[in-house]
């Protein structure tokens, strides 16, 4: 289908404008209202619902895991503009403090509606996330153990 070929291009290229720096493509492309869940109570858990805390967390996310990239792996689409259901798995790759290796996989799952991200629903293996992220702390950066950024 070809809706679907324009969706999965699109997601492959947002990943790799993020993995350049620029996170504004993601959000930019939230819908209003949306809603976005990292689950796990953790520096980078939390729901956010407002773009000025979309951008706040990916500051943090660029801050605690620099150099961290995704490797898409799969994109799974199903359903019309209207309602666009979607699936990831990437792979999340990048140096830890230490001459450490952080490596993960990651899953998402997205609505779109009319082409803008209304949810996102986002997965992954948070012990080896926590890991990471207590490495980061221990390196200097408290707050890779800070509270989730909601809102």
């Amino acid at each position: 289908m070809v809706y679907a070929a324009i969706v999965r291009s699109k997601v492959r290229s947002t990943f790799e404008q993020i993995n350049s720096g620029n996170y504004h493509a993601m959000v930019d492309g939230l819908d209003s209202p949306f809603e976005y869940v990292f689950h796990g109570n953790h520096a980078l858990g939390g729901r956010r619902v407002t773009k000025e805390a979309m951008v706040r967390w990916w500051e943090r996310t660029l801050n605690l895991l620099p150099g961290a990239k995704f490797e898409v792996l799969e994109v799974l689409v199903n359903g019309g503009p209207w309602r666009t259901r979607i699936a990831v798995r990437n792979r999340v790759r990048g140096p830890l403090p230490g001459g450490e290796q952080y490596e993960n996989v990651v899953f998402q799952f997205m609505t779109l509606r009319w082409g803008k991200v209304s949810a996102v629903e986002t997965v992954e293996d948070l012990q080896v996330l926590e890991r990471a992220l207590r490495l980061v702390a221990d390196s200097g950066k408290p707050e890779a153990l800070a509270a989730p950024i909601n809102g």
